[in-house]
């Protein structure tokens, strides 16, 4: 799949204030976690990519808000990829 330059630099975006922000701390946790058992830190930006899109996809396809309790339900999953539980 061809990868949208433009998305994926705003996905990086999200991350990183995340992480700057401590909000949710989990996302912090889980990149310092994938870090630590040997992920590259943009193999681990693309996992939490993933976790991040399952959200931006329920927020604008289905109009519902962010699912906080989903979407760290996904970090703490991660390597596996995230599902919409």
């Amino acid at each position: 799949m061809k990868t949208n330059k433009v998305l994926r630099k705003q996905i990086f975006e999200i991350i990183k204030n995340q992480i700057e922000l401590n909000n949710p701390p989990e996302t912090r946790q889980t990149y310092d976690r994938l870090k630590g058992i040997g992920f590259s830190d943009l193999e681990v930006k693309k996992l939490i990519g993933q976790c991040v899109a399952v959200e931006l996809f329920h927020v604008f396809k289905h109009k519902q808000p962010f699912d906080e309790k989903r979407f760290v339900s996904n970090l703490n999953k991660l390597p596996e990829e995230p599902f919409d539980d």
